[in-house]
């Protein structure tokens, strides 16, 4: 029944957490081994997540004020200044915030690896990547 509800909740846990963990399972009892990387994979979801800050409107806003400043620089009026400062740093702002977001996201995944790499070596496992 305890072998069962271990392999249940294996299937259970997301699967990149686990996907590239390779360990030398010569001589390794496997109810140990999925005992083992169970709690080295609960101990992994206790890494942070970065989160991401500021926002794309507040990109817009300084687009904008860099936008106006330029083109009254330049002799001109500020509201096409402005408005094209405003659509150009939605633009960015959302690109950057997009990237940002995937960059911390594939971050915590690298960082969960670790953990569970680092917990089922220091159990007495050959971790292999």
């Amino acid at each position: 029944m305890k072998r069962y509800l271990l392999s249940l909740g294996l299937l259970l846990l997301p699967v990149s957490a686990m996907a590239n963990i390779i360990v030398d399972k010569t001589g390794v009892d496997e109810k140990d081994y999925v005992y083992d990387l169970h709690q080295c994979t609960e101990m992994s979801t206790q890494v942070e997540q970065k989160k991401t800050e500021g926002s794309a409107i507040g990109t817009a806003a300084k687009g904008a004020a860099i936008g106006s400043a330029g083109k009254a620089i330049a002799g001109g009026s500020g509201t096409d200044g402005a408005k094209k400062g405003a659509a150009i740093g939605l633009g960015v702002g959302v690109i950057s915030k997009g990237r940002e977001r995937r960059g911390n996201k594939d971050t915590h995944a690298a960082e969960q690896q670790t953990v569970i790499k680092n917990c089922m070596t220091n159990r007495g496992y050959v971790v292999l990547n």
